[in-house]
Protein backbone atom coordinates (compact mmCIF):
# COMPACT_ATOMS: atom_id res chain seq x y z
CA UNK A 1 0.00 0.00 0.00
CA UNK A 2 1.35 3.75 -0.88
CA UNK A 3 0.42 6.28 1.55
CA UNK A 4 0.63 10.40 1.09
CA UNK A 5 2.63 11.87 3.24
CA UNK A 6 3.04 15.19 4.39
CA UNK A 7 6.27 17.37 5.32
CA UNK A 8 7.27 16.23 8.60
CA UNK A 9 8.45 20.03 10.00
CA UNK A 10 8.10 22.92 7.48
CA UNK A 11 10.53 25.54 8.67
CA UNK A 12 9.02 28.64 9.53
CA UNK A 13 8.13 31.42 7.16
CA UNK A 14 10.41 33.91 8.74
CA UNK A 15 13.96 31.70 8.50
CA UNK A 16 12.53 30.93 4.92
CA UNK A 17 12.20 34.66 4.16
CA UNK A 18 15.43 35.45 5.83
CA UNK A 19 17.16 32.43 3.53
CA UNK A 20 15.46 33.83 0.63
CA UNK A 21 17.02 37.46 0.47
CA UNK A 22 20.65 35.49 -0.62
CA UNK A 23 21.62 33.97 -4.17
CA UNK A 24 21.64 30.16 -4.61
CA UNK A 25 25.39 31.14 -5.40
CA UNK A 26 26.12 32.76 -1.91
CA UNK A 27 24.21 30.19 -0.29
CA UNK A 28 26.19 27.12 -1.73
CA UNK A 29 29.59 29.26 -0.57
CA UNK A 30 28.70 30.17 2.68
CA UNK A 31 27.39 26.75 3.73
CA UNK A 32 31.18 25.41 3.03
CA UNK A 33 30.47 24.68 -0.92
CA UNK A 34 27.77 22.54 -0.42
CA UNK A 35 24.30 21.41 -1.63
CA UNK A 36 24.58 22.69 -5.55
CA UNK A 37 22.14 20.50 -7.14
CA UNK A 38 23.69 19.86 -10.68
CA UNK A 39 23.90 22.40 -13.00
CA UNK A 40 22.12 20.28 -15.71
CA UNK A 41 19.04 21.58 -14.23
CA UNK A 42 17.68 24.50 -15.45
CA UNK A 43 14.81 27.26 -15.19
CA UNK A 44 12.31 27.66 -17.81
CA UNK A 45 12.85 31.53 -17.77
CA UNK A 46 16.49 32.99 -16.36
CA UNK A 47 13.79 35.50 -14.07
CA UNK A 48 12.32 32.54 -12.53
CA UNK A 49 13.28 32.32 -8.42
CA UNK A 50 11.78 30.07 -5.51
CA UNK A 51 12.80 29.48 -2.20
CA UNK A 52 10.51 27.19 -0.22
CA UNK A 53 10.34 23.60 1.90
CA UNK A 54 10.72 20.52 -0.54
CA UNK A 55 7.84 18.80 -0.86
CA UNK A 56 9.67 15.48 -2.55
CA UNK A 57 8.24 12.86 -4.96
CA UNK A 58 9.33 9.73 -5.84
CA UNK A 59 8.10 9.12 -9.92
CA UNK A 60 8.34 6.49 -12.27
CA UNK A 61 10.20 7.73 -15.69
CA UNK A 62 7.44 9.24 -18.30
CA UNK A 63 4.58 8.81 -15.68
CA UNK A 64 3.74 11.57 -13.83
CA UNK A 65 0.81 10.45 -11.63
CA UNK A 66 2.53 11.22 -8.40
CA UNK A 67 3.03 15.05 -9.34
CA UNK A 68 -0.35 15.05 -10.02
CA UNK A 69 -0.78 13.64 -6.37
CA UNK A 70 2.01 15.98 -5.21
CA UNK A 71 0.08 19.12 -6.12
CA UNK A 72 -2.90 18.24 -4.68
CA UNK A 73 -1.70 17.17 -0.98
CA UNK A 74 1.29 20.34 -1.34
CA UNK A 75 0.78 23.57 1.03
CA UNK A 76 0.81 27.48 -0.42
CA UNK A 77 4.67 27.96 -0.47
CA UNK A 78 5.80 24.31 -0.82
CA UNK A 79 8.40 23.94 -3.67
CA UNK A 80 7.59 20.11 -5.44
CA UNK A 81 10.87 18.25 -6.05
CA UNK A 82 10.46 15.42 -8.31
CA UNK A 83 12.69 12.43 -9.02
CA UNK A 84 11.90 10.81 -11.83
CA UNK A 85 15.26 9.07 -12.69
CA UNK A 86 16.90 11.75 -14.90
CA UNK A 87 14.89 11.03 -17.50
CA UNK A 88 14.98 13.54 -20.62
CA UNK A 89 12.03 12.24 -23.05
CA UNK A 90 9.15 13.04 -21.38
CA UNK A 91 7.11 16.34 -21.21
CA UNK A 92 5.81 15.58 -17.08
CA UNK A 93 4.66 19.22 -16.24
CA UNK A 94 2.89 22.11 -18.57
CA UNK A 95 0.67 24.97 -18.34
CA UNK A 96 -2.54 23.02 -17.50
CA UNK A 97 -0.48 21.67 -14.35
CA UNK A 98 1.12 24.81 -13.34
CA UNK A 99 -2.00 26.68 -13.08
CA UNK A 100 -2.78 24.36 -10.53
CA UNK A 101 -0.01 24.76 -8.59
CA UNK A 102 -0.61 28.77 -8.88
CA UNK A 103 -4.74 28.37 -7.92
CA UNK A 104 -3.44 26.44 -5.10
CA UNK A 105 -0.13 28.73 -3.86
CA UNK A 106 2.73 26.45 -4.74
CA UNK A 107 5.73 28.03 -4.75
CA UNK A 108 7.68 26.40 -7.85
CA UNK A 109 8.83 23.17 -9.35
CA UNK A 110 11.81 21.67 -9.12
CA UNK A 111 12.22 18.03 -11.62
CA UNK A 112 14.80 15.88 -13.14
CA UNK A 113 12.51 15.02 -15.93
CA UNK A 114 11.21 17.28 -19.06
CA UNK A 115 8.36 20.01 -18.99
CA UNK A 116 6.50 21.49 -21.85
CA UNK A 117 4.53 24.54 -22.49
CA UNK A 118 7.40 26.77 -21.82
CA UNK A 119 6.07 29.42 -23.62
CA UNK A 120 2.80 29.66 -21.31
CA UNK A 121 5.07 28.49 -18.17
CA UNK A 122 7.13 31.98 -19.11
CA UNK A 123 3.76 34.29 -18.97
CA UNK A 124 2.27 32.48 -16.03
CA UNK A 125 5.74 33.32 -13.76
CA UNK A 126 5.67 29.80 -11.85
CA UNK A 127 9.11 29.37 -11.02
CA UNK A 128 10.18 25.92 -13.11
CA UNK A 129 13.32 23.85 -13.26
CA UNK A 130 13.93 20.72 -15.39
CA UNK A 131 16.51 18.71 -16.72
CA UNK A 132 14.65 19.15 -20.20
CA UNK A 133 12.27 20.52 -22.14
CA UNK A 134 10.46 18.14 -23.97
CA UNK A 135 6.98 17.37 -26.02
CA UNK A 136 6.47 13.71 -25.22
CA UNK A 137 3.57 13.14 -23.28
CA UNK A 138 3.28 11.12 -20.44
CA UNK A 139 0.96 7.95 -18.59
CA UNK A 140 -0.78 8.12 -15.14
CA UNK A 141 0.11 3.99 -14.24
CA UNK A 142 3.13 3.98 -11.47
CA UNK A 143 2.23 4.89 -7.75
CA UNK A 144 5.45 6.23 -5.89
CA UNK A 145 6.22 8.07 -2.74
CA UNK A 146 5.96 11.85 -1.38
CA UNK A 147 8.09 12.95 1.36
CA UNK A 148 10.88 10.60 1.26
CA UNK A 149 14.63 11.52 1.32
CA UNK A 150 14.93 11.57 -2.70
CA UNK A 151 18.51 12.29 -4.85
CA UNK A 152 17.66 15.14 -7.41
CA UNK A 153 20.83 16.55 -9.38
CA UNK A 154 23.08 14.90 -7.18
CA UNK A 155 21.89 15.81 -3.92
CA UNK A 156 20.32 14.22 -1.26
CA UNK A 157 16.95 16.01 -0.33
CA UNK A 158 15.09 15.66 2.79
CA UNK A 159 11.01 16.83 2.70
CA UNK A 160 11.61 19.96 4.26
CA UNK A 161 14.73 20.81 3.39
CA UNK A 162 14.87 24.02 2.13
CA UNK A 163 15.43 24.93 -2.19
CA UNK A 164 16.69 27.78 -3.47
CA UNK A 165 16.77 28.52 -7.38
CA UNK A 166 17.36 31.96 -9.67
CA UNK A 167 19.15 31.94 -13.36
CA UNK A 168 22.33 30.59 -11.99
CA UNK A 169 21.07 27.63 -10.14
CA UNK A 170 19.88 25.44 -6.94
CA UNK A 171 20.42 24.89 -3.54
CA UNK A 172 19.40 23.02 -1.23
CA UNK A 173 19.53 24.00 2.69
CA UNK A 174 19.23 21.52 5.68
CA UNK A 175 15.94 21.95 7.16
CA UNK A 176 17.48 22.49 10.96
CA UNK A 177 20.09 24.79 9.10
CA UNK A 178 18.29 27.34 7.54
CA UNK A 179 19.07 30.54 10.06
CA UNK A 180 22.62 29.72 10.50
CA UNK A 181 23.12 29.72 6.47
CA UNK A 182 20.98 32.74 6.30
CA UNK A 183 23.47 34.61 8.99
CA UNK A 184 26.79 33.15 6.95
CA UNK A 185 25.31 34.22 3.62
CA UNK A 186 24.96 38.04 5.15
CA UNK A 187 28.13 37.79 6.58
CA UNK A 188 29.80 36.81 2.87
CA UNK A 189 27.75 39.15 1.02
CA UNK A 190 28.43 42.00 3.45
CA UNK A 191 32.79 40.91 3.33
CA UNK A 192 32.16 40.54 -0.53
CA UNK A 193 30.73 44.69 -0.36
CA UNK A 194 34.31 45.24 1.30
CA UNK A 195 36.10 43.98 -1.52
CA UNK A 196 34.39 45.96 -3.71
CA UNK A 197 34.88 48.77 -1.95
CA UNK A 198 38.42 47.93 -1.56
CA UNK A 199 38.53 47.52 -5.74
CA UNK A 200 36.18 51.11 -6.24
CA UNK A 201 39.10 52.72 -4.10
CA UNK A 202 42.00 51.84 -5.96
CA UNK A 203 43.42 48.26 -4.42
CA UNK A 204 43.84 45.79 -6.66
CA UNK A 205 42.86 41.96 -6.57
CA UNK A 206 45.95 40.60 -4.75
CA UNK A 207 46.19 43.08 -2.10
CA UNK A 208 41.97 42.27 -1.47
CA UNK A 209 42.83 38.85 -1.58
CA UNK A 210 45.78 38.75 0.30
CA UNK A 211 47.44 36.87 -2.80
CA UNK A 212 51.01 38.13 -2.15
CA UNK A 213 52.61 35.33 0.24
CA UNK A 214 50.50 32.11 -1.74
CA UNK A 215 51.84 33.79 -5.06
CA UNK A 216 55.31 33.88 -3.88
CA UNK A 217 55.33 30.31 -1.78
CA UNK A 218 54.29 29.33 -4.91
CA UNK A 219 56.47 30.39 -6.99
CA UNK A 220 55.61 33.00 -9.10
CA UNK A 221 57.55 35.18 -11.37
CA UNK A 222 55.74 38.61 -12.76
CA UNK A 223 57.79 40.21 -16.03
CA UNK A 224 55.96 42.85 -17.12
Amino acid sequence: MIHIKDIAERPSKADIEALAKFSPATIHEAQGRRGALSSRLKPVDYRMKLCGPAFTVKSSPRDNIMLQLAINYAKPGDIIVVSAGEYEEAGSFGDVLANACLAKGIGGLVTDTGVRDTLQLRELGLPVFSLSTCIKGTVKETLGTTNDSIIVGGEIIHPGDVIVGDADGLVVVRRDEVMDVAKLSQAREDAEAGYIASYKAGKSVVEVSNLEAVLKAKGLAVEI
